[in-house]
């Protein structure tokens, strides 16, 4: 693309502007604006432009025409649209971070006709460019947000627009599909090949095998993105608050010989293999007439059907009548007497948290444990992260099995339209106003 003023597709009327970079002591900080007004405002603010996208060190005025008011000495990068973040017309100020100095420029903007940004406008008008879709201004967002080093691989390829380019090939294919379907509809007395036919129907079926092991997969990235959580269950005094006090390396529940000491749920949080991780200490499952203890034991339950993965603890030769799906059977209290290898047909880890003698090969295990939750597809094809996408996906596969129920290639037709349009509301292509509040207002001002 040739450098240089060129027509953008959606220039904001009203011109806007956040501090990008967080409020605190720093040296540095970044306001940034975008929209209509910025070249004038920025001259009022330094004068002479600065070369496109060339950093320059400049005064920041009041108002430079007259050099009025000296608000600071700033780092000055000029974004000509559509060459830009929003691709629109945009500068950043790199400020000294002082309080005093933020809040003078950013009245020098006001004055000047901008205004500050709401949550995620910067990423809506990039998105209105064209400068991303939706799945990608979506990683945008978890990037922000990303405390792992599987989150941010995550978000980065989101950013990068793998899940984009999946979904837009599957759009692809639906339309070669409608367009055979098309050709079946409007010329059903022509002798056109049976070949037709059967090759729409075969890449219909292709899409939802695709579409399936996607959905299939999508808990994984899911995962990811908001942490794998480890629900920690068992009777009373199985050793539940000694295993989480163990894992925060805190005194984070209270532990006692008296039954029933915990009443309600103690989450910590932390990372294992790479990945967020979430404990959570419940009430011991027991038989009680205490309201807040039964109360205790209804919330417990709750965590485990919530849980991506349950430890099921139990002391030594107190061994579980039942056991949970999707646990890890911890055997506590080795040094009082005899675990078993295994209950009911499942594996048991024997530890000690009094001497703690297998807690090593527990931390190993639950680090496997995370891994296989939160494992790359097997096809080597980007995860789901969020729930929209998932339901969105869904969506298209149930109407492409629809698709393959109908007689009549009208109805056919129609349920593959659907099907595309479930697809283009993922990435924002068709049918998105609905959607922009609910995924621009996550982000953060400045963003």
């Amino acid at each position: 693309m040739q450098e240089g003023k060129t027509t953008v597709a959606y220039q904001g009327e009203e011109t806007i502007f956040a501090l990008s970079t967080g409020l605190g002591r720093a040296a540095i900080a970044v306001m940034r604006v975008s929209g209509a007004g910025s070249e004038a405002l920025l001259q009022r603010l330094i004068g002479k432009l600065p070369g496109a996208r060339r950093a320059a060190l400049r005064r920041v005025w009041q108002d430079a025409t007259t050099q009025d008011n000296l608000l600071d000495e700033a780092l000055v990068l000029w974004f000509p649209g559509p060459y830009s973040y929003t691709g629109e017309d945009g500068f950043e100020l790199h400020l000294h971070a002082g309080p005093a100095v933020i809040k003078a420029v950013a009245g020098a903007l006001v004055e000047g006709g901008a205004r500050p940004a709401e949550a995620g406008e910067f990423t809506r008008r990039a998105f209105m460019n064209g400068r991303m879709d939706l799945v990608e201004a979506e990683g945008i967002s978890d990037l922000v947000e990303a405390e792992t080093e599987s989150q941010r691989k995550l978000a980065l390829a989101q950013t990068d627009g793998a899940l984009s380019r999946l979904y837009q090939n599957w759009a692809d294919r639906l339309k070669r599909v409608l367009a055979h379907q098309e050709a079946l509809i409007d010329f059903p007395d022509e002798d056109l090949p049976p070949e037709v036919e059967q090759g729409l129907l075969d890449e219909i079926h292709s899409l939802i095998a695709a579409m399936q092991s996607h959905i299939q997969e999508g808990d994984r990235g899911e995962r990811i993105r908001r942490g794998v959580v480890f629900a920690i269950t068992g009777p009373p005094n199985a050793g539940k608050s000694s295993l989480l006090n163990w894992l925060a390396d805190r005194d984070a529940a209270i532990v006692s010989p008296m039954a029933g000491t915990t009443r309600d749920a103690i989450e910590i949080s932390g990372i294992l293999a790479g990945v967020r991780v979430t404990f959570v200490d419940t009430a011991g499952l027991r038989e009680t007439e205490d309201a807040i203890e039964a109360e205790g034991v209804k919330r417990a339950l709750f965590h485990v059907k919530q849980a991506d993965c349950v430890l099921q603890m139990f002391a030594a030769g107190d061994e579980p009548l039942e056991v949970f799906p999707a646990s890890v059977l911890i055997g506590n209290k080795l040094d009082l007497g005899v675990v078993p290898k295994e209950v009911q047909g499942h594996p048991v880890m024997a530890v000690s948290l009094e001497t703690g003698q297998g807690l090593d090969q527990l931390k190993a295990l639950l680090e496997q444990k995370v891994e296989a939750l939160t494992a790359s597809s097997a096809s080597g094809a980007p995860l789901l992260t969020r729930a929209r996408h998932k339901a969105g996906v869904k969506e298209a596969f149930a109407c492409l099995e629809a698709a393959l129920q109908q007689e009549w290639p009208e109805m056919r037709g129609e349920e593959l339209r659907l099907a595309m349009r479930a697809l283009g509301r993922l990435t924002g292509h068709v049918g998105v106003e609905d959607l922009l509040d609910a995924v621009f207002g996550q982000f953060c001002i400045g963003k």
